[in-house]
């Protein structure tokens, strides 16, 4: 049996403790209610080892590959049946009054809006459709005499054949046909051309994928780290070209073809992993090498600034409950109780009434 009092080395448990804290962002190690207590009361000879304690800030991380995409990939699909005319360029950028594509030698044209094209308008309809499709025309130009509402009445079609004649419609009539428009919410980058130029299409079939002008980077996390794919974790992504971006997760990424919505929430499957999105910090263009090279992306978990630290190796196990540091003073060495918080490459953070940066302490014999 152990005497009263004795104290046992914190080694492998400690190991394990710390594992456990890397693996699952923002534990705590559990420890004694921090006062700074002498837990041993007689001075022995100092360690072999010893090290000192520092000020530093301490980063709990994860760092995995990633690459450059544009946020809110969408389908682009012809809700009528035709030929592709005109195939749309990929990495070109669309904007409003401008062609995506062409079919049977029609022009399908990008306008804005949150309302999808769900019908063809003409003269006697009434909606919110319309009333987008109306500010649209004002917006290219076409609004002379156009009073922006519901209403589908003559001044919108007249408005509706003058811009139809300024793109070469044949047999401009004043009608928008069902699958002449394709309502986004600005301005959209195709990513790919799904139908080549001469391929039938239709209700089934992508025609082209878009998606926003906004950058992004997706990356893959382990189902060990799906913690780190909640929103906003922080981001630090070195890139190709030498420089650094910060970031933020701004989301996880729906399995294509899944149409689950709460996949949204969740990403991919749980036995699989998850794919995020997140969402670059300020402005300011990249460059070509960084769009077509790796990125190597850092998920910050949890940070500590300019706190005291350790090697976690320093730590010693008390009988009496909790952690202590064995201080080294003038030869000798004296047990204190600490508290211990965020561990983050072999390091610990320690904290306790007279604790100070350079004091030195004893550590675990190799």
């Amino acid at each position: 049996m152990s005497r009263p009092g004795k104290r046992r080395r914190w080694g492998i448990a400690v190991a394990a403790a710390v594992t456990a804290t890397a693996a699952t962002a923002g534990v705590m190690i559990a420890t004694n209610t921090g006062k700074d207590t002498v837990a041993g009361a007689r001075k022995a000879k100092a360690p072999a080892t010893t090290t000192q304690i520092t000020r530093t800030d301490l980063v709990q991380s994860k760092t995995v590959d990633g690459q450059l995409d544009y946020a809110q990939r969408r389908a682009v699909k012809s809700p009528v049946a035709g030929t592709v005319t005109k195939a749309a360029d990929v990495g070109s950028t669309v904007v409003l009054g401008r062609r995506l594509y062409e079919r049977d030698a029609r022009p399908v044209v990008l306008l804005y809006g949150a309302t999808p094209m769900f019908r063809a308008m003409k003269t006697g309809d009434r909606g919110p459709d319309v009333l987008q499709l109306e500010r649209n025309l004002r917006d290219l130009g076409f609004g002379s005499g156009l009073y922006v509402d519901i209403r589908f009445d003559a001044a919108t079609k007249a408005a509706v054949k003058a811009w139809q004649k300024s793109l070469g419609v044949i047999g401009a009539n004043g009608e928008v046909g069902k699958g002449d428009v394709v309502f986004q919410r600005g301005p959209v980058r195709v990513v790919s051309a799904d139908a080549a130029l001469a391929d039938g299409i239709g209700p089934d079939k992508t025609v082209l994928t878009v998606a926003s002008t906004k950058p992004v980077v997706r990356a893959s996390l382990d189902e060990a780290d799906r913690a780190l794919a909640a929103k906003d974790t922080k981001v630090e992504i070195a890139l190709p070209s030498g420089g650094t971006r910060h970031g933020k997760v701004s989301g996880t990424v729906v399995p294509e073809g899944s149409g689950d919505a709460e996949g949204a929430a969740g990403g991919a499957s749980k036995d699989s992993g998850v794919e995020v999105e997140i969402t670059l910090d300020g402005g300011g263009e990249l460059k070509e090498k960084d769009r077509q090279g790796t990125l190597s992306v850092k998920f910050v978990s949890e940070s500590r600034k300019d706190v005291l630290t350790v090697p976690v190796e320093a730590l010693v196990a008390l009988r009496e409950g909790g952690y202590g540091l064995d201080l080294v003073e003038g030869g000798k060495k004296r047990t204190v109780q600490v508290e211990a918080g965020l561990s983050a490459d072999g390091r610990i953070e320690v904290s306790g009434a007279g604790l100070r940066e350079g004091m030195k302490v004893g550590t675990a014999e190799q």
